[in-house]
């Protein structure tokens, strides 16, 4: 009788079949037009978010943030949510199309002038957003405006996926960073060089601390805060938000976070992102698990 080896620390967490036809309904929706592509996949998303845990997920966490909305809201949330985010997929690994398509992008708001100026002076910037409306739609908007933008990121539980993902941003704009140790290594000398970087503020981590997010104790990580004190960086939260009307996104960049301390500041990045929650409630994915009774 044998048995088979122990896996390889090193080795590939092997593809889930959840993963296998995420894969697969991508990469056929590739092989389309991407002005078929992309709202295909917001169709399909919105029919199979009715038959997956996603929809009862979505709507816990709108009950748990926004208590005070009407049944029927949270029901066209909760509905809209999964298109949302598989529309977003295959946007983001359409790098071409989704590069050119932010070429003709609207930038507004009152952070621009401050970004124009940190280029200027060579001083390093981070860029804080969520995933929410699509947050490559405003990487690829300011990378064409003449900005080098890193990204930091966290690698996907599939990995058959996480090498498409990385393949298509890594196309549209480098520098990119692993969330590794080398990958943070990477990002420090990348900041003090003048670096721009692009980094989710929404996803739970064991290190966050509770701080205030749409009324509610959240677990958010203070370490941008932290990083643009250190390294003297303009902090500034961006949004990708989708429109009805074309060319079907415009980018906001908001004034840049006044310094001070990490909690302060982090808590003026929720105020900025439950503004955009607030606004836009099925743009935002609502799903990642931030609400913890205690930390960590």
């Amino acid at each position: 009788m044998t048995t088979d080896p122990a896996p390889s620390p090193d080795a590939p967490a092997p593809e889930r079949p959840r993963d296998r036809v995420t894969l697969a309904l991508v990469s056929g929706l590739m092989a389309l037009p991407f002005g078929i592509r992309a709202p295909l996949a917001g169709f399909i998303g919105r029919t199979l978010g009715r038959f997956t845990a996603i929809r009862r997920r979505v709507t816990e966490a709108v009950h748990h943030f926004r208590p005070d909305l009407p049944e029927a809201e949270v029901r066209r949330i909760a509905l809209a949510v999964p298109g949302n985010l598989a529309r977003m997929i295959v946007e983001v690994v359409s790098a071409r199309d989704m590069a050119a398509l932010a070429a003709t992008l609207p930038i507004e708001g009152p952070g621009l002038a401050a970004l124009d100026q940190a280029q200027a002076e060579g001083r390093p910037v981070i860029l804080v957003s969520a995933h929410f409306g699509n947050y490559d739609a405003w990487r690829l908007a300011l990378i064409h405006r003449g900005y080098t933008i890193g990204g930091y990121y966290k690698e996907l539980g599939s990995p058959a996926m996480n090498r498409r993902y990385v393949e298509a941003v890594s196309a549209s704009g480098q520098p990119m960073f692993p969330d590794t140790n080398e990958g943070l290594r990477n990002v420090v000398r990348f900041l003090r060089k003048g670096g721009m970087l692009g980094i989710l503020m929404d996803l739970d981590r064991p290190n966050g601390v509770l701080i205030d997010f749409l009324g509610k104790p959240t677990r958010t990580v203070l370490s941008m805060a932290e990083m643009a004190l250190r390294y003297d960086a303009l902090l500034v939260p961006v949004w990708g938000i989708r429109t009805r009307a074309k060319p079907g996104f415009r980018v906001q960049v908001d004034a840049p976070i006044p310094p001070s301390d990490p909690e302060t500041m982090t808590a003026a990045l929720n105020r900025a992102f439950g503004a955009q929650v607030i606004a836009h409630p099925e743009q935002w994915v609502w799903w990642h698990n931030r609400r913890k009774k205690s930390h960590p």
